[in-house]
């Protein structure tokens, strides 16, 4: 897409042209990456052995945590990327670039380091026991102390990718590595391949992380010249203005993903005081849950771009009609998933594992979080408009309302009342009353921009 064109698709192009041609591609690779996240899971689950599986649900707040290096360098990059373009100042678009591109390299080693060191203190805080500790660990041992800057750095390039408008060439990017993992997954983990377990899981997520990094490397070299993205070492330069502005997006979208995390770890730890069992039970509920909730980041981080250009260049209406257009097809689309979850919880979660107790448990959480979801989309639409305008701190005070406020207590107390089955309900009380939160204040910050602005 030369230059031209991305102006048109950003100051001109119909609103539904613009969203579809930004969203969609980014909602298919959340869902392929979805299914390749759930391919884990699946074909682990094909062993019929609950300590592998949980192994697998057990390593997940780990590997979430990853996001919040993506959303620290991926998320504050391509939002200052966006905002620069709308000014035209092309030369902050490629120092961002290369800010980000450089230092999310740097914390990807450094997390594969501290989570090697600490390795024993790290399975205890993830709820491991005796039990599940090994296989764990061998999870752990591919996608994290081998994998963890892979698998940061090919989010981070996509997300600066999408940030020029270039959204079908960061979605096939990120897609090829989740493709490559869904066809490595049955030869590392089964019985007739290579019979690896949740280790042969592991190492096809590396492999799949390594090919999506040199799929980006090999499209930037060849569309250098059409390119605003940079990641020349020269470039790279502690400008006050580009790390402020980066840092400022995001470190509280890295924060919020942390609080993400600590939320998934307590509630995982709740869940293993029930035993294998209502573990991989829960872990196949929230793959189940992830796709719904993967297509509400797909369609927030597929408008950023256009959100953010018409912020910086003043056309607040433009930027309006984004926000209302991917409100209504979210909502309609979502109130269907959420119907067809309820219903069906036992059939999706029975796909995944040929064990009663495991679908009974697994079929009561998910309809638990389903209840949830009409009202996440909506507050992840809100937190997409905050970091695209660089309103970083709304984005943090939403994140700890939701995490620390109003969900982590609410996982206490649900549990208590309802001992394990109450686990799963958590999400929705912090949900609601956030929903509610971000429709007010969107309302008053389009009321102040039009203010400035008719």
């Amino acid at each position: 897409m030369d230059r031209t064109k991305k102006e048109f698709l950003f100051e001109q192009m119909p609103i539904s042209g613009a969203v579809i041609k930004l969203a969609v591609p980014t909602i298919l690779s959340s869902l392929v990456m979805v299914i390749y996240n759930m391919a884990d899971t699946y074909f682990v689950g094909m062993l019929n052995n609950p300590v592998q599986n949980a192994a697998v649900t057990l390593a997940a707040p780990v590997l979430l945590a990853f996001n919040a290096i993506n959303n620290l360098f991926g998320v504050g990059s391509s939002s200052m990327m966006s905002r620069a373009l709308g000014r035209k100042d092309y030369d902050t678009v490629s120092s961002s670039s290369a800010f980000g591109f450089y230092c999310a390299l740097a914390s990807g080693v450094l997390f594969s380091l501290i989570c090697t060191i600490l390795r024993n203190p790290l399975l205890s805080l993830l709820g491991a026991n005796s039990e599940t500790s090994e296989a764990t660990a061998a999870y752990l041992l591919w996608t994290v102390s081998f994998g963890a800057a892979p698998a940061i750095l090919n989010v981070v390039m996509a997300y600066m990718v999408r940030a020029q408008g270039n959204s079908l060439h960061a979605s096939l990017g990120t897609m090829s590595g989740c493709l490559l993992n869904i066809i490595l997954d049955p030869i590392f983990i089964l019985p007739w391949g290579l019979d690896m377990g949740a280790s042969g899981a592991g190492l096809a997520t590396l492999l799949s992380n390594c090919f999506a990094c040199g799929y980006f490397f090999v499209w930037m070299a060849i569309h250098r010249k059409n390119s605003y993205i940079c990641i020349r070492p020269r470039a790279f330069r502690f400008r006050r203005d580009i790390v402020f502005g980066i840092c400022g997006v995001g470190i509280p979208a890295s924060i919020q993903n942390l609080l993400n995390v600590t939320g998934m770890t307590i509630l995982n730890n709740f869940t293993a005081g029930f035993g294998a069992d209502a573990v991989a039970a829960m872990g196949i509920a929230q793959k189940i849950n992830t796709i719904p909730f993967s297509i509400a980041l797909g369609l927030s981080q597929g408008i950023m771009p256009l959100i953010s250009y018409n912020y910086a260049s003043e056309n607040y209406q433009r930027m309006k009609q984004t926000l209302l257009f991917s409100a209504k097809i979210a909502l309609g689309f979502v109130l269907c998933v959420t119907i067809f979850y309820f219903f069906g919880a036992a059939f999706l979660v029975g796909l995944f594992m040929d064990n009663s107790e495991i679908v009974a448990y697994g079929a009561r959480f998910l309809r638990g979080f389903c209840f949830g979801l009409p009202f996440l989309f909506l507050d992840f639409l809100a937190v997409g408009v905050f970091q695209a305008v660089g309103m970083g701190r709304y984005a943090l005070v939403f994140a700890i309302l939701r995490k620390i406020v109003l969900e982590i207590p609410a996982i206490y107390l649900l549990n208590a009342l309802f001992p394990l089955y109450g686990l799963a309900y958590s999400q929705l009380v912090a949900e609601v009353i956030l929903s509610i939160a971000a429709v007010f204040v969107l309302l008053r910050l389009f009321k102040q921009l039009h203010s400035i602005k008719p």
